[in-house]
Order: C-alpha cells, then structure tokens, then sequence
C-alpha cells in the first residue's frame, strides 16, 4: 500500500516544496495537476534549494481525470474544509491494501464543488474554528499523511533515533 499525494493546481511554491520534502521523508509519491502556479523545471527547482527534488517520485497530468484514469482502483480521499468525515474517524488501513490517494485542492479555492459532490462521502475534512481561514496546505498535508502513516504502524519509516556518542 503507497500513499499518494495529489495537488489539484498548486498555486504557491513554498507549499509545493515543503510537501515535496515531506513526500520525501515518507515515502509518498507526489502527483502534481496543471495548470501549476510556479515553474518547477530543473533549474528553478536548483534556484529553490530542493537538494531531494531528484529522489522525489513524481509525476504531472494536465487534469485530475487523468490521475483517476490511470490509478482505477486508488482508494481517493478529498481533503477539504467541506468534508463530511474527520480526517481522523476513517480507517486507512481496511482498504484492502489499495494505494491510498490523499487529493488536495488549490490554495485559494479547494477542490471545485463538483468533485467534492461526486465523492462526498470520500470527503475528509481537519476539524478548525468555524468562520476561520483553514490551515496552510502544506501542513494539512502533513497533518493527514501522518494519520494514515500512524494507522499503518508507520511501515518501512524509521521508528526510532539515536544519539551522537
């Protein structure tokens, strides 16, 4: 079972690069759908610092059917301020070991309405002050990734640190 996670047109690219950083650590595949709002060619990703770009499993569509074409038995999650269920009420790991597809939407806007209503009870959702602005991308990203990584007992993640002698 892989984790994946897709931005539905990413707009700001400090967000990009640290999800990309965490998709790293984790082991996650990275799923980006244009239009993107930066560059992320060779040499603006080396302008940027990304020194773990390269060991990043990543891939680009030019639109979200294109991801659900190519992976028909993903298990999807929609995550968005609109969602039905807490992030944290769904069981990840009774999936029957199908890749888990976490699904992000653009930083201004979300996911559009359509999509959200097609798969409503796919909907997933970080609990936040009602009539707030919700939390940065890049930490929903990481807030729901480690919940699935904790319910599958953070398999082939390192567990355990050391200290320099």
């Amino acid at each position: 079972m892989k984790i994946n996670i897709v931005l539905v047109e990413p707009e700001i690219p400090s967000n990009t690069g640290n999800i990309s950083r965490t998709c790293s650590v984790i082991d996650a595949s990275l799923h980006l759908v244009h239009p993107l709002g930066f560059d992320i060619s060779e040499k603006a990703v080396r302008r940027a610092g990304l020194d773990y770009w390269d060991t990043l499993d990543l891939y680009e569509y030019q639109s979200f059917d294109e991801v659900r074409t190519k992976y028909p038995d993903g298990d999807f999650y929609y995550c968005t301020t609109k969602g039905k269920n807490t992030y944290s009420d769904i069981n990840y790991s009774d999936n029957g070991k199908k890749d888990i597809f976490l699904v992000f939407g653009k930083e201004t806007k979300g996911l559009p309405e359509d999509l959200l209503r097609e798969n409503y009870g796919k909907c997933i959702r970080i609990p936040m002050k009602e009539n707030k602005r919700s939390l940065n991308l890049s930490n929903s990203v990481a807030i729901i990734a480690y919940e699935v990584l904790r319910q599958l007992n953070f398999n082939n993640l390192t567990k355990e640190g050391f200290l320099n002698d």
